[in-house]
């Protein structure tokens, strides 16, 4: 934060500003201290939220909006681990579903509920939940 403010780099201050104060809100609302897997949690909500918000901006037509977004998402990303590639995500996503023995949509809970842990701030679960549901239709 203190780079920011010295960069004088005002959207970055503004968004570091957000994920503090969520972080506050978490550790005053539920009276608790954010571990490393909590923080990853809720920086991934941030994103999904973000990205949600700049989706909707766009089909409206308010690229302004929707670019402001898409900045505090890149800024955000930061703070995350490294994203996976495609090649990964699919080793993973197959693997799951090897090591839940089942067929057919009845497999996606459990192979999702094994997979997330894994997958949490490094890519993004939508995205994985389609390629799940893709695999297992065959």
């Amino acid at each position: 934060m203190k780079a920011a403010m010295k960069a004088k780099d005002k959207e970055r201050l503004s968004t570091i500003r957000l994920i503090l104060a969520d972080f506050k809100r978490i550790e005053v609302d539920e009276r608790i201290e954010i571990d490393d897997a909590r923080a990853l949690a809720v920086l991934d909500k941030m994103v999904k939220q973000r990205r949600d918000s700049a989706q909707q901006y766009a089909d409206a037509g308010r690229d302004e909006l929707a670019t402001i977004e898409n900045a505090e998402i890149a800024v955000i990303q930061e703070y995350l681990p490294a994203q996976l590639s495609e090649k990964e995500l699919s080793a993973m996503v197959d693997t799951a579903i090897a090591a839940s023995d089942a067929t057919g949509m009845a497999a996606m809970g459990p192979v999702m509920g094994q997979l997330k842990p894994q997958l949490q701030g490094r890519a993004d679960i939508g995205a994985v939940s389609k390629l799940v549901k893709q695999r297992l239709n065959g």
